[in-house]
């Protein structure tokens, strides 16, 4: 039977979701945990990558297990095997052919910023000390919505066959000290989020205007776009799926 398995992670100590030759990723715990517990080899498929030092709220992976069990128990299990940084928080079978990565139909992440220096932000969130105008930026981030080509807000090397994404939202919220850029689309590329944020910073700064950032979106190349903003102040807050999919 094939089960989904709602998980959330502190990224801050590792190399990103998927399983690594000389590092070591949340896959890797996971699978090993679930490998101690059932008392043989698991493995796990999730419903994307992040990056190194990502953070993640909700992200899903699914599993297929033969022995029976108890969702709660089975979660109070791995979560002992798992390091503190790291939670199973929900199971729920689906059906046989259900896919974390190709059945989820939208992805939402955040990019949370500060612009005052705030030590227990640290690994957190991206302290940018530069004036920054969000009004504009959150015009620019308008620019980005419906269906475009993002090639120039990809890494270089990807094995897509195409760079384009349908984006629902994206706009920057003031939350107390933090600036959080929340954007939703159907699929994110590669280094995605973080190329955006970097540029829409840019704009912000007055590094480049409105039209220059259209232009930049246009173009097709990452080279015009602005750096990658750091990954501590990246996070997967959620994905959604067909509710179909699901039999309890």
């Amino acid at each position: 039977m094939r089960f989904f398995f709602e998980i959330s992670y502190n990224g801050t100590r590792y190399h990103g979701w998927q399983n690594q030759r000389n590092a070591v990723g949340v896959q890797q715990l996971v699978e090993e945990g679930l490998s101690k517990i059932f008392r043989e080899k698991v493995a796990i498929t999730g419903s994307g990558r992040t990056d190194t030092g990502v953070h993640c709220a909700q992200q899903f992976f699914h599993v297929d297990l033969e022995k029976e069990f108890q969702p709660e128990k089975l979660i109070q299990q791995i979560n002992s095997f798992l390091p503190a940084d790291i939670a199973i928080g929900g199971i729920r079978q689906v059906k046989p052919d259900a896919h974390a990565r190709y059945d989820a139909r939208e992805r939402t992440y955040e990019y949370h910023l500060t612009t005052r220096k705030n030590p227990l932000l640290v690994g957190r969130a991206f302290y940018c000390f530069k004036p920054l105008d969000f009004q504009i930026m959150n015009q620019a981030a308008e620019l980005l919505l419906g269906k475009h080509d993002f090639e120039s807000f990809s890494k270089v090397k990807t094995d897509v066959n195409h760079f384009i994404c349908d984006l629902k939202s994206a706009r920057w919220n003031q939350k107390g000290d933090l600036w959080v850029f929340t954007i939703t689309a159907n699929r994110f590329l590669r280094g995605m989020v973080r190329a955006v944020v970097g540029t829409l910073l840019d704009v912000g700064s007055g590094k480049i205007t409105l039209n220059q950032f259209k232009q930049i979106i246009d173009g097709r190349d990452r080279k015009l776009a602005g750096m990658n903003v750091p990954a501590e102040g990246l996070y997967l807050v959620s994905v959604k799926y067909p509710k179909e999919i699901f039999l309890k």
